[in-house]
């Protein structure tokens, strides 16, 4: 008896999950839509069969540059850029994917037109970067970083390359000027 009701129940889980369907919009920590950290380049095109992918050779394949792939919509919008951990190799896993279409968020409604206030309100900030042009705001629970413009900034902390900065430095209204993920695998 006991069986039987153990086998139905894995059952009902088993048919259950199934039905689940992945929103290609989502972005977690180890996926983005179907695109996962463990997917390979040669699998792009069975992930992204609606959509088209460029791949840039460079040229030289001595010098070990890394080739961005870029997904875009059959309409001609740019999707995603994809960096792989090795270049010219199929079976090279991405590492980086940069979010250009703001359809793809975190379940926390986070995307490619949020604000700094936005990021701040909904996950703890791992650390803040000082570039010359920029600021990075890291986000380990998602393995994200934001890009956002030192003219977002006051101008007495745009020049200041000495400068820590906290998250009280940047306004609220800052807006991201580049959202990535960051696979390390």
């Amino acid at each position: 008896m006991h069986r039987l009701i153990l086998g139905s129940l894995a059952l009902t889980l088993l048919i259950s999950s199934c039905n689940e369907t992945q929103n290609p919009f989502e972005i977690s920590k180890q996926h983005i839509g179907l695109l996962t950290d463990s997917t390979q380049v040669k699998d792009l095109e069975s992930i992204y069969p609606n959509d088209s992918i460029v791949r840039f050779i460079g040229g030289d394949e001595f010098i070990g540059n890394i080739n961005n792939i870029e997904v875009f919509e059959k309409g001609g919008k740019q999707l995603l850029t994809l960096t792989p951990k090795y270049a010219l190799d199929s079976t090279s896993v991405i590492s980086s994917i940069r979010i250009l279409d703001d359809r793809y968020k975190t379940d926390k409604n986070i995307s490619a037109i949020s604000t700094f206030k936005d990021i701040q309100n909904q996950y703890k900030i791992s650390r803040i970067s000082n570039l010359i042009n920029s600021v990075v705001v890291a986000v380990d629970d998602i393995n994200a970083s934001f890009t956002i413009d030192k003219k977002e900034l006051p101008a007495n902390l745009r020049f200041d390359m000495d400068l820590k900065f906290e998250s009280t430095h940047i306004p609220d209204d800052a807006k991201v000027k580049y959202f990535f993920v960051n696979w390390n695998n």
